[in-house]
């Protein structure tokens, strides 16, 4: 389903104010990892809002996402206190652990893989 103008209006909207927070907060940098949001989507109803985090250098993802989520009541205050003139309800966050760039690389080394296993005579189609 297709996201309305609204949607995507509070979405960008969170995205840009949680960068923020999490950048005030010291949450950006974890286990000498960087943490960063990928992405928001919001629900239609715009009462659920889901965080994707993408991890880059952090040894325990799963114990990042636990202390992001430990202090999820901080992030919610100061997201409210910086958004109640644009929203009538904050909603509630979730946070998700975003794998598109392990996926990536790991598509990256097969295709690198492949390409070192061909024979010297035959070329890449173009």
């Amino acid at each position: 389903m297709q996201e309305g103008k609204r949607q995507k209006q509070v979405s960008a909207l969170l995205l840009q104010e949680l960068s923020d927070i999490f950048q005030r907060l010291g949450l950006s940098m974890v286990d000498g990892g960087l943490i960063s949001l990928t992405a928001v989507k919001v629900t239609p109803d715009l009462l659920e809002a889901r965080i994707y985090l993408s991890f880059f250098q952090v040894k325990d993802t799963p114990g990042a996402l636990k202390k992001i989520e430990d202090r999820s009541w901080e992030i919610k205050r100061d997201l409210a206190a910086r958004v109640k003139q644009q929203l009538r309800r904050i909603p509630t966050l979730q946070y998700f652990h975003d794998d598109t760039l392990d996926h990536a690389d790991k598509m990256n080394a097969l295709f690198r893989k492949i390409n070192e296993e061909k024979p010297p005579g035959e070329e890449t189609p173009e």
